[in-house]
């Protein structure tokens, strides 16, 4: 029989019996089935889980357990890592750029849908595929703010070049649909909007009827610390679409990974040291807190204090290094938490769920974080 790992009632038991020097990640699985459901109910249409946010084994096993039957995957990797827990999930290959051998494994492995941006991609589909009988995404971009990043700098076509592409799709006998992402962490409804009105322009400049419109992810947690309204956005999704495309509305699909996982997961990072205004911890940016430098710090923490004491003092700004050797591993910004902070503490980074441990690199032999399941991810 396998072993069965233990579920902790919160990460503040778990820190007092082991205490770890390791970076780990707690798992709430009610949190996850959370997400889940919020989006099963919410959400008009397919729901895919982007793998990309986490790729943990156990992220989608559960996830398939709980009814997850489409993931979006981006390389031959991701199909294989699915394929294991879900053998007959629907899968969408959206990663816009494959060499000519990932488009063969991908269409021994049953990729149901693609996307592309550009005519030699979709020329590149059109010869490696055998098989027409898929789903042909356009992904087109929009200069829109909104989001915490902006994923339309490395891909999207312009409106004009979409229109093409998608008559170009359907002309080679490709299921014709089209794609757009609104970037990370987007909190504007009204983003999802605009987009859907340009989609609609796409489609009737091209001559064609997209079966599918996929919406992407970009979807909110509440990393910034602050609870965002998903109901609100899919509400908008849903109008936006009845508005524009009223007589031949396309299926609508979308590819949440951070608004999935995010809030489900919690990292415990130990207090090496304490020097002055700086604080040495046992993970940094080159492991778990890898994406602090790209859309800011998390802004839920909760201190853990190493000797049971609780830490009164008011909080002071200190400046927080990684433990690799690499003056580079520090946070992008001060760290609010309290002045009598100490060495042997840890420090609960909340809503660390997604692009954590993906990120993760071994520099210096640091990186690696250990996946631990519990009741509540807020210590009682």
């Amino acid at each position: 029989m396998g072993h069965i790992q233990p579920i902790w009632s919160d990460p503040a038991a778990y820190l007092a019996r082991i205490r770890p020097e390791e970076a780990v990640l707690f798992l709430d699985p009610n949190a996850l089935a959370h997400a889940y459901a919020r989006f099963q109910r919410g959400f008009p249409g397919l729901v895919t889980y982007a793998v990309k946010a986490n790729p943990e084994r156990q992220i989608i096993e559960r996830l398939t357990a709980l009814g997850m039957a489409a993931y979006d995957v981006a390389s031959p990797s991701e199909i294989d890592l699915v394929r294991a827990a879900c053998p007959d999930a629907r899968l969408h290959y959206h990663n816009p750029i494959r060499s000519r051998r990932e488009i063969a494994l991908a269409e021994a492995a049953g990729v149901a849908s693609y996307s592309v941006d550009c005519l030699s991609e979709l020329d590149k589909l059109a010869e490696g595929l055998a098989d027409h009988r898929v789903d042909v995404a356009v992904r087109f971009a929009l200069p829109l703010a909104g989001a915490s990043y902006d994923f339309g700098s490395k891909f999207g076509a312009t409106p004009a070049r979409a229109s093409e592409l998608l008559a170009r799709a359907a002309a080679l006998g490709f299921i014709p649909a089209i794609t757009f992402h609104p970037g990370t962490q987007c909190t504007d409804p009204k983003v999802w909007a605009q987009y859907i009105a340009a989609a609609v322009g796409i489609a009737e400049a091209a001559g064609v009827r997209p079966a599918r419109l996929n919406v992407g992810g970009g979807f909110p947690s509440a990393r910034d610390g602050r609870e965002h309204d998903l109901g609100l956005i899919f509400q908008t999704i849903r109008e936006a679409t009845a508005a524009h495309f009223p007589d031949h509305a396309p299926e609508l699909v979308c590819e949440p990974g951070r608004a999935m996982v995010s809030d489900a997961l919690s990292l415990a990072v130990m207090v090496k040291a304490v020097r002055g205004g700086d604080l040495f911890l046992a993970d940094g940016i080159y492991g778990t807190l890898g994406e602090q430098h790209q859309i800011g710090l998390t802004r839920r923490l909760t201190v853990i204090p190493g000797d049971g004491i609780p830490r009164g003092a008011e909080a002071r700004d200190w400046r927080v290094f990684g433990p690799t050797c690499d003056s580079l591993d520090v946070l992008p910004e001060a760290v609010s938490l309290p002045a009598d902070l100490a060495e042997g503490d840890h420090i609960l980074f909340h809503s660390l769920g997604a692009y954590s441990t993906a990120m993760a690199t071994r520099f210096n032999g640091y990186g690696a974080a250990r996946l631990v399941p519990v009741q509540s991810l807020y210590p009682a």
